[in-house]
């Protein structure tokens, strides 16, 4: 009975795991997902879900079988419980009844509504056998921004900050070049691969004057989304270079800045009823009817402060370096009011502390 033991249900699903990653940052606002057939104890099939409106990893996985009739009798190992509804594509638990595959182990229960059980349920209809849970709190963790948005129909945001020993993301004349090591920034390279956008404040734009590219082989940038209550981002900003770019203001912008943006081919999209702010609650509505559903906040401390003030934050990313600059004047990550008693602190749970080159990362949830 070929893939029985634990063992080797664990290692055919880390394979899956490794297919799925390929897609990481590609797939919104579907999940990630790697599957892999097997028959004998070897691998007949592999395939993983590459973009939305294409074929799933289940789908991929059977289609790279020549050989069809390999599949009666086979086992699947997909991270996912397959789907058993129509979307843009259809269901594979038809695929899966109709090629004959007889074991089916999925390492999580999809959550989304539409299925949350009722694959297994249509696929033991049929004599097939299913059970999850292998490799389930990795899999969870692929696929958080996706987990949140089917169960919530909201983004899953990160706040990312780098700041020196004494708590300081710049000096007092606002100099942050280079707060975190080199290894810290590739770190930074990878999540902006990962994510669909990344967020930053108008200020840091006329200050830095940064691109927010993802600069690692093979990676993809994200939308770069500025907030900009007046609109007095200069129409030469590098950020804007490539129109991959997303400008969120208010009803009080230029109004002729707006057009001139416009016809340049850059985004610009009015949020909520305060003339004075961003209000970033309705741009998470407003991003996620763009399938926008990852995304990273890069913004100076009031941003962030404001980001964690309206609840839209799910996921701190602090790299801390081994500098002190001082200063009582010098920023802090969070601006604000902040809190007034200890017992009205934020206590961040699952949280991993690591090294990278000199730096340390600390990542922890809400």
């Amino acid at each position: 009975m070929e893939g029985r033991g634990k063992k080797e249900d664990s290692y055919f699903m880390q394979l899956a795991f490794e297919l799925a990653r390929k897609a990481e940052g590609r797939t919104s606002p579907n999940p990630i997902v790697g599957a892999v057939i097997v028959k004998d104890c070897t691998v007949i099939g592999h395939g993983y879900h590459k973009k939305a409106g294409m074929p799933h990893a289940e789908i991929e996985a059977m289609n790279s079988v020549s050989d069809k009739s390999m599949l009666k009798g086979a086992t699947m190992y997909t991270l996912l419980e397959p789907c058993c509804h129509y979307g843009r594509t259809g269901p594979c638990t038809k695929a899966i009844i109709e090629a004959g595959i007889s074991r089916v182990v999925s390492s999580i229960q999809d959550p989304n509504p539409k299925v949350n059980g009722n694959g297994f349920r249509e696929l033991k209809k049929h004599g097939i056998e299913t059970e999850y849970g292998i490799m389930e709190k990795e899999t969870r963790k692929l696929n958080e921004a996706f987990i949140k948005y089917v169960t919530t129909k909201r983004p899953f945001v990160i706040l990312k900050a780098a700041m020196t020993l004494d708590g300081k993301i710049a000096t007092t004349t606002g100099m942050s070049k280079w707060i975190s090591s080199e290894a810290s920034r590739r770190y930074v390279h990878e999540l902006r691969n990962r994510v669909d956008a990344v967020i930053v404040g108008i200020n840091t734009v006329l200050h830095d004057n940064p691109r927010l590219t993802c600069r690692m082989e093979n990676g993809r940038d994200p939308l770069r989304i500025i907030l900009d209550s007046r609109l007095r981002i200069p129409l030469d900003s590098r950020i804007l270079a490539d129109k991959n770019a997303l400008i969120a203001t208010t009803k009080r912008c230029d109004r002729q800045k707006k057009v001139a943006l416009e016809q340049k081919g850059i985004g610009v999209v009015i949020v909520g009823k305060d003339e004075d702010k961003v209000d970033l609650k309705e741009l998470m509505y407003e991003l996620v009817l763009r399938g926008i559903t990852n995304i990273m906040i890069e913004g100076g401390s009031e941003i962030s402060a404001s980001a964690l003030k309206q609840g839209i934050v799910d996921k701190f990313v602090y790299f801390i370096s081994p500098k002190i600059i001082g200063g009582r004047d010098a920023k802090t990550p969070l601006g604000g009011e902040g809190i007034r008693n200890m017992d009205q602190a934020i206590n961040l749970r699952d949280v991993e502390i690591r090294k990278i080159g000199d730096d340390v990362v600390i990542e922890g949830y809400i």
